[in-house]
């Protein structure tokens, strides 16, 4: 799913100022098991995220943000491996920052809400189709 030019912006915006996570294509920026304290924001670049033994995978572009569940419980575990696919910059983002970012752009908070909710229906389609597949086979 492709994020809109104002996620990018809002991106963007946030970043200005505050140091980014320069990272490689092959970098691994955590695997499963992992604890997990802050999430990411995709400024430049793209990151693949896979897990369930790399059966399942998808990949974040600009404009995205991958990670969230480190903001909503303090014992997050990480559930997949994030792996950079080309060179780029990562906004990390703690809870504290991240709320800090809520007031400072109330926007990203919907905007966020509208790139996860894009991702879950796009991971439902192919596990459907998957699961559609397999059967027929």
């Amino acid at each position: 799913m492709e994020p809109s030019k104002i996620e990018l912006q809002t991106f963007r915006n946030l970043a200005k100022g505050r140091p980014l996570r320069k990272v490689q294509a092959g970098d691994v920026i955590f695997r499963p098991g992992e604890p997990g304290a802050c999430l990411y924001c995709v400024v430049e670049g793209r990151v693949g995220i896979a897990w369930a033994d790399g059966r399942l995978s998808e990949t974040i572009e600009p404009g995205c943000s991958f990670g969230v569940g480190a903001l909503v419980d303090p014992q997050h575990r990480r559930f997949g491996t994030a792996t950079a696919l080309t060179d780029g910059q990562l906004l990390e983002m703690n809870r504290e920052e991240f709320l800090l970012a809520i007031q400072e752009l109330p926007m990203f908070a919907l905007e966020m809400l509208h790139d996860l909710d894009g991702r879950l229906r796009d991971l439902k389609i192919r596990t459907s189709a998957e699961a559609s597949d397999d059967n027929a086979g």
